[in-house]
């Protein structure tokens, strides 16, 4: 038995790093899980494929989280496909580094458009279905850059922000049928991280507490916690798994 059994779940840009981590761990649990993704097909597929051989359940459904109507099709889609949504996971997101004196609009626009407004758009469709049936979870991967702030990262890090402050809000607003809650990760070795340098990673690594970069393995037992019934009591709330980057 695992601790989702009969849970149908969603996770967006569940097809790389954080999301696949959850996706599968979800489907290792006993949810029926759709994996989200963009545009790479191929891992969304290998994705599935990792469930499916572990004899879960998984589908890949393609959709821009940032439209509207994507969203909204995403979400009837697993409705459909499922029977119903019982947790949602809002993992997907941008990250291109720029100081704000060279930023230029569209990357800004890029990353409010997937970081918060996609969470906004795909939680806002999954949430009917939700107060419905009386129950479900809605977890927001933030940032622990939305607590503390980081240079080259102003659009980033008020994005992520913005998602805990939604996170907040929205667990008051639908409690207590829907369990809100948030995870801010510190930094974590996935592809992000493939564009930084040596000297940012050492830099990096001496100002987090625990020493290191994270690995995705650390933050997906925190999304199994929220989602399952040992999360039953945690609504609003932002847990950070980033070895102690930014303590709150």
């Amino acid at each position: 038995m695992g601790t989702l059994d009969d849970t149908a779940a969603l996770v967006t840009g569940g097809s790389r790093g954080i999301g696949r981590g959850i996706a599968e761990a979800f489907g290792r649990e006993g949810a029926a899980v759709a994996v989200n993704y963009h545009s790479d097909d191929e891992a969304a597929e290998e994705t599935v494929d990792a469930i499916t051989d572990a004899g879960g359940r998984a589908v890949a459904v393609q959709a821009d989280v940032s439209d509207e109507a994507e969203a909204r099709d995403l979400v009837d889609h697993v409705e459909t496909e499922f029977g119903g949504l019982d947790v949602l996971v809002n993992n997907a997101g941008v990250l291109e580094p720029s100081t704000l004196d060279e930023m230029d609009v569209e990357t800004w626009d890029r990353t409010m458009s997937v970081d918060l407004r996609g969470t906004f758009l795909v939680t806002r469709f999954a949430i009917e279905g939700m107060l419905e049936q009386g129950h479900g979870r809605v977890i927001n991967v933030a940032s622990q850059l939305g607590i503390k702030g980081a240079a080259e990262l102003t659009h980033y890090s008020a994005a992520k922000g913005g998602v805990i402050g939604f996170t907040r809000a929205l667990a008051r607003e639908v409690a207590p049928d829907v369990q809100v809650n948030a995870i801010a990760p510190g930094p974590i070795e996935t592809d992000l991280l493939d564009d930084t340098t040596e000297e940012w990673r050492e830099e990096k690594e001496a100002e987090v507490p625990l020493g290191r970069i994270g690995t995705v393995d650390e933050v997906v037992p925190t999304a199994v916690l929220l989602a399952g019934d040992g999360g039953s009591y945690y609504t609003g709330q932002t847990l950070s798994p980033d070895g102690g980057d930014a303590m709150h």
